[in-house]
């Protein structure tokens, strides 16, 4: 069995990268592309770039910040998310570095253009990002653009999901609060059929590792708390052996 991942977040915000409460208010946290070289220093199974103002369609993803990035010559793979409008922008985001693409607005509004991008790129290489919501009528799928929720179980119905690898299943309302993450999210599993990377208030290893207990769940996306202390990612793998996770990594020069 392959060992279960963590996956070091950098939420960027007009090029800044921002500690994001619930995506509706931010604190800046300084240039993306060094705390991306931080968890690339410090050990991360995969970083993911995830660009929130990108939605527009006249705006396209990043292109210059993933310059940036792609000339850190890091060695941990990197997942890219935000704008990316189709095939010809997620080949473009591959060619300046990115291992892989997470995509969410095209799933609801190109579902044809997500089969494009997969047979390009592969399945491997495409993610799904689900921000849901767990509510009284059920979990809830966000619509960034329009605000607007509709039923997860309805929704599922409508997304090209056989041309995705993984499901990133982000419990937006509580993204960015202290160990806040909703368990019962995880009841997704049963609709989306798909390996779950789970991400969104999460901060500590009793947490990761109840959710790593969930065979549907391949991997656990950390944001926020990272980026007050360094070598945190290593100090997570160190409470977490024994639970199918990668061990820590050190550099000779932090010996």
């Amino acid at each position: 069995m392959l060992n279960k991942r963590l996956i070091g977040v950098v939420t960027v915000k007009n090029g800044w990268a921002v500690q994001s409460f619930g995506y509706r208010r931010y604190l800046p946290l300084g240039k993306p592309e060094v705390l991306v070289h931080n968890l690339d220093r410090w050990g991360a199974d995969e970083i993911l770039l995830q660009c929130t103002d990108r939605s527009h369609p006249s705006v396209g993803p990043d292109f210059e910040l993933l310059r940036k990035v792609s000339d850190l010559g890091i060695s941990t793979p990197l997942i890219y998310s935000g704008g990316i409008r189709g095939r010809e922008d997620a080949l473009k985001v591959v060619s300046f570095g990115a291992d892989r693409v997470m995509i969410d607005a095209l799933l609801k509004n190109a579902p044809a253009d997500v089969e494009a991008v997969a047979r390009v790129l592969g399945i491997q290489a495409v993610i799904a990002n689900l921000p849901t919501k767990n509510a009284p009528e059920g979990m809830l799928l966000l619509d960034y653009h329009s605000g607007h929720e509709m039923p997860l179980a309805e929704a599922v119905k409508l997304l090209p999901l056989d041309w995705i690898s993984e499901v990133m299943l982000t419990d937006w309302y509580h993204e960015g609060y202290s160990e806040a993450f909703c368990m019962s999210l995880l009841a997704a599993s049963d609709l989306l059929r798909k390996p779950l990377i789970c991400f969104g208030g999460i901060s500590t290893s009793h947490q990761i590792r109840a959710l790593l207990a969930n065979d549907s769940v391949v991997a656990i996306g950390v944001g926020n708390s990272l980026n007050y202390k360094e070598h945190a990612i290593q100090a997570l793998k160190k409470d977490l052996f024994g639970v199918a996770i990668r061990p820590p990594y050190y550099e000779s020069s932090t010996l």
